[in-house]
């Protein structure tokens, strides 16, 4: 028969200062299980040989009960044979004659996985139990890297923030002249470079302003650079290099006529007059272009100083025109 009181202590009461005790009856059966123990092991363990439900390693001389009371204020090492891979601390307590005995067991260092495995918390302990103390510790610690995370992925945003804007033009959201320069040299160092430079700059923008003030001017740019955005690829970078100048990065090209037939397209598209505070803004534009592969080894100042040429030959030649550079257009320069 299974009893629920030991010593005149009731089995609540007993549960509540001892709740992962096992109390063995003199014939070494268990008679009582603490609620903690039992959703550990989560199985009624009540009724079962003590030898068949624990595996003791030290000390391993005790295989009966007789021989367990014998080492009353040892300290006992041991698990639950359905649960192998926990381990328990224990000490065991012979009660008065015809009751049996008591051991009192501990998780010790297997708290954590005890805890994570079978879900328990604090009420599952008693208050003196060191293991509340150990969970308030594992608390505190994981409080504290869930803030020290927080805290990181907030720098780490701060700070990809503080360079995107470092590299964005803020009028625009384009690519800065930092953004680009840093790009155009990555490009020129692959082994092969293969891509299109394209310098545009803004006819009649100045009109604009004189006409119409600053507000007009920023609304045209803002207009301009969504357009620009609109004709490039994925990989492409357009950036904002000056007040009205702009510079696009064309990856993977090598085609004359492709970047002609995009010159020719922007220019078309930037025309088109835009309306601010109910007047119609009108620019056009002036592009000139190079292409990496024209060069033994291109390097960013040649190329832009290039492009710039180009550019200012479509300007010679009454803006609103895409140029190609070649090295005709330096005859012009050259004294006679």
């Amino acid at each position: 028969m299974i009893q629920d009181r030991v010593i005149g202590l009731s089995g609540t009461a007993l549960d509540q200062l001892m709740p992962m005790h096992l109390w063995v009856g003199p014939s070494g059966l268990i008679n009582r299980v603490g609620p903690t123990l039992s959703r550990i092991a989560a199985r009624d363990l009540r009724g079962q040989p003590l030898f068949d439900v624990i595996d003791l390693y030290r000390p391993r001389s005790a295989r009966t009960l007789e021989a367990l009371l014998s080492l009353q204020g040892a300290r006992l090492t041991l698990c639950l044979r359905c649960l192998p891979d926990l381990q328990f601390r224990g000490i065991v307590v012979g009660l008065p004659a015809g009751v049996g005995g008591l051991i009192q067991l501990s998780l010790g260092l297997s708290f954590a996985k005890a805890v994570d495995d079978c879900g328990l918390t604090l009420k599952d302990f008693s208050p003196c139990d060191q293991t509340v103390d150990l969970l308030y510790l594992r608390e505190a610690n994981a409080a504290i890297a869930r803030e020290s995370r927080k805290l990181t992925e907030r720098l780490q945003r701060a700070r990809q923030a503080a360079e995107q804007q470092a590299l964005t033009d803020t009028l625009t959201g384009l690519a800065n002249r930092r953004a680009m320069d840093a790009a155009l040299l990555a490009l020129t160092e692959v082994p092969v470079p293969r891509f299109g430079l394209m310098h545009l700059d803004l006819d009649f923008f100045k009109e604009v302003n004189d006409s119409l003030g600053h507000a007009a001017g920023d609304h045209v740019l803002t207009h301009v650079a969504d357009i620009l955005r609109s004709e490039i690829r994925g990989g492409d970078i357009v950036a904002r290099v000056g007040g009205d100048e702009f510079v696009l990065l064309f990856r993977d090209c090598d085609d004359p006529d492709l970047l002609e037939a995009i010159g020719a397209r922007l220019i078309t598209r930037l025309e088109e007059p835009t309306i601010f505070d109910g007047q119609a803004c009108r620019i056009s534009a002036s592009a000139g272009s190079v292409l990496a592969s024209r060069y033994d080894h291109p390097t960013p100042d040649r190329m832009l100083n290039d492009a710039d040429v180009a550019l200012y030959a479509s300007k010679n030649r009454g803006r609103a025109q895409h140029t190609l550079y070649s090295e005709d257009l330096l005859a012009p320069l050259r004294p006679n």
